[in-house]
């Protein structure tokens, strides 16, 4: 599982010109799932992300995390995080889990973070066609791959 990790001011979703998510100070996260993934991943980056001191506190230094500023989060599917750009110019997608295995996961996810969060949090459309909007705080952007996690 990949994520990238995004402290935004503001951020929000389209799909087919209707707004399906929106935030201001929080996370845009996007997701992306292959095969081998599991709810022990689920677990370990949702707790990552929740806990990760990302925000500054009262002095200016990235000590709060998301937790600790009651900021909201998004979560978008993502499966070019994957891409495999060895070979050629055309990015091969063969990594990224195809939907039947995507999507329960992706649904786990949401909910495992919405229970370390302890509030609900925001999505964009599975395999949809979505225009992301951001505003990125910083910028502070990180990426992680529970695969890399050791």
């Amino acid at each position: 599982m990949k994520a990238v990790i995004q402290r935004v001011s503001q951020a929000s979703v389209t799909i087919n010109d209707k707004k399906v998510a929106s935030i201001n100070s929080g996370l845009l996260v996007l997701l992306g799932i292959v095969n081998a993934d599991t709810a022990e991943d689920i677990t370990w980056l949702s707790n990552k992300i929740v806990n990760m001191r990302i925000f500054q506190d009262a002095e200016g230094v990235m000590n709060n995390s998301i937790l600790d500023n009651q900021g909201d989060v998004i979560v978008v599917s993502q499966f070019t995080l994957h891409a495999n750009t060895k070979k050629g110019n055309r990015p091969s997608y063969i990594k990224a889990a195809k939907p039947d295995v995507a999507i329960p996961l992706y649904q786990d996810f949401i909910k495992q973070i919405e229970a370390d969060l302890g509030k609900h949090i925001q999505t964009g459309e599975f395999g949809g066609d979505m225009q992301v909007a951001l505003i990125n705080d910083g910028p502070v952007t990180i990426i992680m791959d529970t695969k890399n996690k050791d």
